[in-house]
């Protein structure tokens, strides 16, 4: 599998997992906040292993790739949503 399609792959599992949660009566905003936690834990953990926390250039530089990939979704959704517009 390509970089992209393993990406594709966890990404799915990570949303089939956040709905197996929500639908065992789990509220959304917690789902996304523990996936958010997990998601900076292990976003340390790449950094600075498990014995490591991040300065506030580190957590300064996930926030800026977090903002990256959010940015990028949206764009990506809103040229979905506009070209089903069209259709």
């Amino acid at each position: 599998m390509s970089d992209q399609e393993n990406h594709m792959y966890c990404t799915n599992k990570f949303i089939e997992l956040a709905n197996e949660l929500k639908e065992n009566g789990i509220d959304i905003k917690l789902v996304n906040g523990a996936l958010m936690t997990a998601s900076g834990i292990y976003a340390t953990y790449i950094a600075t292993g498990n014995e490591g926390a991040l300065e506030p250039s580190g957590v300064d530089k996930v926030v800026e790739v977090y903002r990256r990939t959010l940015e990028h979704h949206q764009s990506v959704k809103k040229t979905l949503l506009q070209q089903s517009e069209k259709n």
